[in-house]
């Protein structure tokens, strides 16, 4: 018996579950990879630092997926709008959820709410071209930024921010987001982490990137350097010593500033019609280990602040969602009968690219140990039901002329390998010409 499987989203969790599902079952499955947007690959192709070509890369690998015979992709439909879980499941025999974690969390003080306080994704998404956000939606007219979070998004937003429009031309920033960098007004940048440096998220890797930039020095303050015990894994230990080797270090008076700043938390956002500056309160810890604060402040003059303190999962319509965990509850991968999840909608937001991997293989084990033996559940055709509907998915091949359309681009402009079309309408014109 062939089984039919719908995986919701084209992500690294929704493509290495396809993956796991054709390796798994020996091919004997068809898999339609359905997915919201018409492109694929969701965090690495709008996540992904865009001078970041080599994690980038892992997009091939993804392609090959999509390419099998056994997978199709189905682009441009969105769950609970376009089709609905009750569709889903009278159309396919099991039906997997991988559609990741795509809010950031809310700092839950004063003012976050005012124009100017921006989640990292969304200005993650700008740089990286995702259609949801507007090429237009950032102007960089503030002389100061502060990124909250110390982990590895919040290395890539400041590498961003210090970055000049020359220095990232060669990627496939869309090109009127590159405009927009390069008008740029931004001359200091704050990372602020509520704890010390042997707390923070992100690699060693990262780090030292940011100790490369050739257009801001990379300061950090002696006091702020300060470690608190000495038995740490190889990196840290590694985070500490290229913090401290900061800290040792006078500014050279390049153009922009990056200050690194630990055990500072953020009290409140200042300002009335938008953002004007950020209160930070000196932070410690208790006796058991928990951030208190210190009693003393300080106030940023700042014109934005990008929120990076981790990502979560929203529920979609129809499927089992828990709001203490911001994940759909499950038993390995199992949500209820032929309802499975994966990825960061089934974990939270841990773990590498790579760990998708893994996490798609076990729910693969759960789905197909469940439907061993049994007679195909489905009862409709998603094809028949899609046309009666009037509507068109966007197909693998349309996907590949947005692709086209973004390397040609990219040689009109003398930019890299490709530049990334900017909105839907770009990307209609560029796979379906006419309509």
């Amino acid at each position: 018996m062939t089984l039919r499987v719908a995986v919701i989203g084209s992500g690294p969790a929704g493509i290495y579950t396809a993956e796991a599902l054709v390796k798994q079952s020996a091919g004997a499955v068809e898999v339609d990879v359905i997915e919201r947007l018409p492109t694929p690959y969701g965090l690495v192709r709008y996540g992904v630092a865009p001078d970041h070509t080599s994690i980038k890369s892992i997009a091939n690998y993804l392609r090959r997926v999509l390419e099998l015979p056994e997978v199709r992709f189905l682009g441009g439909l969105t769950l609970g709008d376009d089709v609905t879980v009750d569709d889903l499941l009278g159309a396919y025999d099991a039906v997997v959820y991988a559609t990741g974690a795509m809010v950031d969390r809310k700092l839950g003080i004063p003012g976050e709410d005012l124009p100017g306080s921006v989640a990292a994704t969304d200005f993650v998404n700008w740089y990286c071209g995702h259609p949801d956000v507007d090429s237009s939606r950032f102007v960089l007219d503030s002389s100061e930024v502060a990124v909250i979070g110390v982990g590895n998004v919040a290395v890539d937003v400041v590498r961003i921010l210090a970055k000049t429009a020359a220095e990232l031309s060669a990627t496939d920033v869309p090109h009127e987001v590159l405009e927009r960098l390069e008008d740029s007004q931004v001359k200091a940048i704050h990372m602020i982490g509520r704890r010390g440096p042997e707390h923070a998220k992100f690699t060693l890797k990262e780090l030292r990137e940011l100790g490369e930039l050739a257009n801001a020095d990379v300061c950090v303050r002696p006091d702020e350097a300060v470690v608190l015990g000495g038995d740490f894994p190889r990196q840290i230990r590694g985070n500490i010593d290229v913090l401290r080797s900061w800290a040792a270090r006078e500014p050279t008076g390049r153009p922009r500033r990056l200050d690194v700043r630990f055990w500072m938390r953020p009290v409140e956002i200042l300002g009335t019609d938008r953002v004007e500056g950020l209160r930070l309160e000196r932070t410690r810890l208790s006796p058991e280990g928990r951030v208190v604060g210190a009693g003393e402040f300080e106030t940023l003059p700042v014109g934005m602040v990008l929120r990076s303190v981790g990502y979560q999962s929203v529920p979609l319509p129809g499927v089992p969602f828990s709001a203490e965990t911001m994940t759909v509850p499950h038993e390995a991968g199992r949500v209820r009968e032929r309802e499975y999840v994966a990825g960061w909608l089934k974990r939270g937001p841990t773990g590498v690219i790579g760990t998708n991997k893994s996490d798609a293989a076990e729910t693969v084990r759960t789905l197909l140990s469940d439907l061993a033996g049994r007679e195909p559940a489905r009862t409709t055709d998603i094809d028949t039901l899609l046309a009666e509907r009037g509507l068109r998915p966007v197909s693998y091949e349309e996907w590949l002329a947005i692709e086209a359309a973004e390397a040609e681009l990219a040689r009109s402009l003398g930019r890299g390998e490709r530049v990334k079309l900017a909105g839907l309408e770009a990307m209609l014109r560029a796979y379906r010409p006419g309509e």
